[in-house]
């Protein structure tokens, strides 16, 4: 069974703007504790009362973990442009010999298609491109003597421009993550830059994903 203090902390996290106040002292934890009250008792399973509430928000109020989260929504609120992008495609190829000069031939077809989506990464054993639904025929056809571990389509994404000083303040990925997380989106692929990131999901998912994450500029 969890404390009453583990059970507070796990609250508070869940509501940055508290974990901002808190952090900032601006909040009359008497007040906050008969507030909350109901909720701590209803996950303790049992009564609690305002005064050991209280004494749990006054040993959190101050720990590294709520300044941190007071970086982070910083960082957040100024989130740059989102951009939706819909009808994707997400390859997964086996690295080869040949998969770089297959890549490139891909490139001279697409060049000067400006109005189709491309991305790709590599990893140690495997590489993934993401293209554009209308570019899938053309990939199908140059990659046909590649191995293909996976082919997933009706994908959507969403891109986002961070901060720079995102680069020094740790958490800002995982903030995000639980987020979409508790929301109950499915993260098919993330692929990065130093200051932006972007994000697949099912299309059907895309809706939900787009409100958590322009949310995120209003904690």
């Amino acid at each position: 069974m969890k404390t009453i203090a583990a059970t507070v902390v796990e609250y508070i996290k869940t509501k940055p703007y508290l974990s901002s106040a808190l952090s900032d002292g601006i909040i009359n934890l008497t007040s906050l504790a008969r507030n909350i009250q109901d909720d701590i008792e209803e996950r303790t399973k049992k009564p609690v009362k305002p005064g050991a509430i209280v004494m749990a928000l006054k040993r959190i109020s101050d720990t590294a973990d709520f300044v941190q989260t007071k970086q982070i929504i910083k960082v957040l609120k100024n989130l740059g442009d989102i951009t939706v992008r819909s009808s994707l495609v997400d390859y997964s190829f086996l690295i080869s010999e040949s998969l770089l000069f297959t890549q490139s031939n891909l490139l001279k077809e697409i060049e000067q298609k400006k109005e189709v989506f491309y991305t790709s990464s590599r990893g140690v054993s495997e590489s993934n491109i993401i293209v554009s639904q209308n570019l899938a025929p053309l990939v199908d056809d140059l990659f046909k003597n590649e191995t293909c571990c996976s082919k997933i389509e009706n994908l959507s994404s969403i891109s986002m421009k961070l901060p720079s000083e995102n680069v020094t303040i740790p958490g800002i990925y995982y903030f995000i993550f639980q987020r979409l997380s508790w929301e109950g989106v499915n993260i098919n692929e993330v692929i990065s830059t130093s200051n932006e990131f972007t994000i697949l999901m099912h299309e059907d998912q895309v809706n939900i994903a787009f409100t958590v994450i322009k949310n995120l500029k209003l904690l």
